[in-house]
């Protein structure tokens, strides 16, 4: 019954499309304006991408974090290591910039030389009171020379903060108002306005001015994903409208194509804009997925209609015969593309769910798109010349469907050898793969920002915030000296490891009212003694207004502490070992019985989220996997047509694993991707080629062989054309600047190509080498579904 609804339903459509075309046409331009319309609501991402769910309880840690210390991520840092900083026109330069930064209101506060304040005791009213560094502006060599002494000398507080001794390299620290972080408005003002101001002090001065900072990077590294959108739309349209006409040698076939994946791109924008999700490094995949992934269908059905019109010359039974022959192939194909996105859906991580929702519909949108337009443009005209029909007999194809059949006739054993060895291999190579929970590995390597990344790493130890927070369970606890000597021993801790740098706390700004104290000596830049505490604290307290340098790090009850450290980019193993013994010397300096402590932070958050993220993928895979057996079981009701059909698009996957291994690339968010956006497709080969046998057991009277090999010459070379397409298509994203996006297109190029060949060499040596086994007319003579109708499916296999 259901193979009987399939196949009265193709025709069916076929005459409805047909017999509707001005309609239809109406019906896309529609749509197309409606989605055009909402591309005004399109947003890029001002956040960072978040890979937990909001309810985990890592998320809800840093959240709590957050309502207590406020947005952490907030400064933006510049820094000059230039010995000719030290004169009176460029040190004057380099505070004038700092006054102007202060200026905007996006910028809460500016710690600089130029409003930097010591804590100093008045003798007069033996009080502590802060006192700015410059006291007037320095007019000659003498005076610089004497302030630099000063501050790298006498000011031990300031050290790797705002200078590092060794290198004399100088910072400044912007901090802008947290309500604007996550907003355009944070995007705005440093593209306009700050790079505006450090161009403009680099011109005057001709120094180098590097800078850094979380707002910073992620508002350059959002830039560059802008940047890059249209230039993969415009290589992938480039790219497959070549290889297309390279194959059909015709303007015609190639407009059209382009003009049913013009649209699709559309669409795609213009459902991103529907739904209102922001454009992230995902997001902004997908266009060109969908011209990648749209151009087969249209070598499909062009196909198809040309090889009509070669058979009999008849245009309206040409059109009819390409919706119902090619019409539910085509769809099966996409529905198993669709899937291998979907499956991300189940991930729990809203970055990824966007993704897969919106790649998914878009990819059953270009298939009806392909299907209605292809055929309905042809309507319109003549019918195509000899010459766009001499690429179906080109010799050389003839010769690429006899090499791949005598590989299959004479070499099966050598095909199971080769199999097996690049398994085995594979999986030695899989052992090698290493998990990467680095923020910064897939961003551009050669864009300045990146390039100031490592600049910050090597002069201040770190650009990611670690932060403790210790509850001391008491109002006003963390000025207790017991609890000070406890924050300083675990800051001495953080020190020993050299990826991390100096911790940040209320414990320095102690340690500097002991200075101040003994007359600024550096030598007594140390934790009070008890008979010291009681006149040095009282003095801290009133040093409040320090720049605002300090205040966030005890909460308003002065019951909570906050320590920041900083950590370098380093290995995911390095990390997990460096938290894990962060948090052995957390538990034995603070006791759960009497503090309640955590370990939070942006690259702790991004480490937890990448391994996260792994966990579900792998599930999300297993998910796909299991779809497609289904659909297989569905269509074959045999458990080994099954097996059959997974071995030749599971092996790709194992090879490419094991690819990543010995090469190092790394599990990360990105190439996580590859495996289900390369399984979602590869397996379209499979069904073609299964379709085609099947049929072919039916014509054939279940001759294995004589089926086997009219199967491998009717789909052989389309599945060679599409998997070409698809090749070249993905191979696009490797012009990007980020690391992450070059691994995916690589990556999935790469398995496809493997998934073809495996599909048109090992999966007929199997279906030969087993053929006692599946030649069971009960098994196959009732078939659920039939994808293509029984009288003939795929002379459109046959480009």
């Amino acid at each position: 019954m259901v193979a009987k609804l399939s196949q009265n339903f193709w025709p069916r459509t076929a005459r409805i499309i047909l017999r509707n075309r001005i309609l239809i046409l109406v019906i896309i331009a529609s749509i197309t304006v409606f989605f055009g319309f909402q591309w005004q609501n399109m947003r890029f991402s001002n956040t960072e991408a978040n890979l937990l769910p909001d309810d985990h309880p890592i998320n809800l840690e840093y959240e709590e974090f957050l309502k207590q210390f406020g947005e952490e991520g907030n400064a933006i840092v510049l820094a000059i290591r230039d010995t000719t900083l030290f004169t009176p026109e460029n040190f004057n330069r380099w505070n004038v910039l700092s006054k102007q930064l202060v200026a905007f209101p996006e910028v809460e506060f500016v710690i600089s030389t130029d409003n930097l304040q010591e804590l100093v005791k008045d003798n007069e009213s033996q009080e502590f009171v802060l006192t700015p560094f410059l006291k007037e502006e320095p007019e000659d060599q003498q005076t610089i020379d004497s302030l630099k002494q000063h501050l790298f000398n006498n000011l031990p507080f300031y050290d790797k903060l705002l200078f590092n001794k060794e290198s004399e390299t100088i910072r400044t620290i912007a901090y802008l108002d947290k309500d604007i972080v996550n907003t355009s408005v944070r995007k705005d003002f440093i593209l306009n306005d700050f790079t505006t101001l450090v161009y403009n002090f680099e011109m005057e001065t001709g120094l180098d001015v590097r800078v850094s900072g979380m707002p910073y990077i992620r508002t350059m590294n959002a830039q560059n994903i802008i940047d890059e959108i249209g230039m993969f739309i415009t290589a992938a349209l480039v790219v497959t409208s070549l290889i297309f006409f390279f194959f059909f040698r015709s303007f015609r076939a190639t407009l059209i194509s382009m003009c049913v994946v013009i649209i699709g791109v559309m669409w795609a924008f213009g459902i991103l804009g529907l739904l209102q999700y922001e454009i992230t490094v995902l997001t902004a995949l997908i266009p060109p997925l969908i011209i990648v992934i749209g151009i087969p269908n249209c070598i499909f059905l062009i196909n198809k209609y040309q090889q009509e019109v070669k058979k009999h010359g008849n245009q309206a039974l040409s059109l009819q015969r390409v919706i119902s022959k090619i019409g539910n192939a085509t769809l099966m194909t996409n529905i198993t593309t669709a899937s291998g996105f979907a499956t991300f859906i189940i991930t729990d991580s809203k970055l990824l769910t966007e993704f897969g929702i919106v790649a998914s519909i878009n990819i059953i949108f270009i298939f009806i798109l392909s299907l209605l337009i292809i055929p309905i443009i042809y309507s319109f005209m003549a019918l195509p010349k000899t010459k766009h029909l001499k690429h179906l007999n080109k010799r050389w194809i003839d010769a690429f469907v006899n090499w791949m059949e005598r590989i299959v006739r004479e070499r099966r054993i050598g095909v199971y050898v080769v199999s097996v060895l690049l398994l085995v291999t594979s999986i030695i190579g899989i052992y090698q793969i290493r998990i990467s929970g680095s923020p910064i590995e897939d961003m551009p390597k050669s864009a300045q920002f990146y390039k100031d990344i490592r600049f910050f790493e090597e002069e201040f130890d770190g650009i990611m915030p670690v932060e403790i927070v210790i509850d001391t369970d008491r109002k006003n606890g963390v000025l207790r000296p017991v609890n000070l000597r406890k924050m300083d021993e675990l800051g001495e801790r953080i020190r020993e490891f050299p990826e991390l740098s100096n911790p940040t706390s209320i414990v320095e700004l102690v340690k500097y009212s002991k200075q101040a104290f003994y007359n600024g000596i550096p030598k007594y830049y140390q934790l009070p003694t008890s008979q010291e505490n009681t006149f040095i604290m009282e003095v801290a307290r009133k040093s409040e207004g320090n720049g605002d340098l300090l205040k966030n790090f005890v909460d308003s009850t002065g019951q909570v502490a906050r320590i920041t450290t900083f950590i370098k980019d380093v290995k995911t193993e390095r990390m997990e070992e460096i938290e894990a013994r962060l948090l052995e010397n957390l538990e034995k300096i603070f006791p759960e019985e009497r503090y309640k402590t955590s370990m939070t932070g942006k690259a702790l958050l991004f480490l937890k989220g990448t391994k996260y993220l792994v966990k579900n993928l792998i599930l999300s895979l297993t998910l796909a996997i299991g779809l497609i057996a289904l659909f297989m079981a569905y269509l074959f009701r045999s458990f080994r047509m099954i097996v059959i059909s997974l071995i030749p698009n599971l092996l790709p996957l194992v090879i490419t694993a094991g690819v990543m291994g010995f090469v190092g690339v790394p599990i990360k968010p990105s190439t996580i991707l590859v495996f289900s956006i390369a399984f979602g497709i590869s397996v379209d080969d499979t069904i073609h080629f299964l379709a085609k046998y099947r049929q072919e057991l039916t014509a054939n009277h279940w001759r294995i062989q004589k089926s086997v090999y009219a199967a491998l010459r009717e789909t052989g070379v389309s599945m060679f054309y599409t998997s070409i397409v698809l090749f070249f298509g993905f191979s696009v994203f490797v012009l990007s600047s980020f690391g992450g996006t070059v691994a995916l297109g690589a990556l999935v190029s790469a398995t496809l190509l493997f998934a073809m060949l495996a599909n048109l060499i090992l999966l007929p040596s199997l279906l030969l080498s087993l053929e006692r086994s599946i030649a069971n007319k009960e098994v196959l003579k009732k078939p659920q579904i039939d994808i293509l109708p029984k009288d003939e499916l795929p002379e459109s296999e046959s480009i």
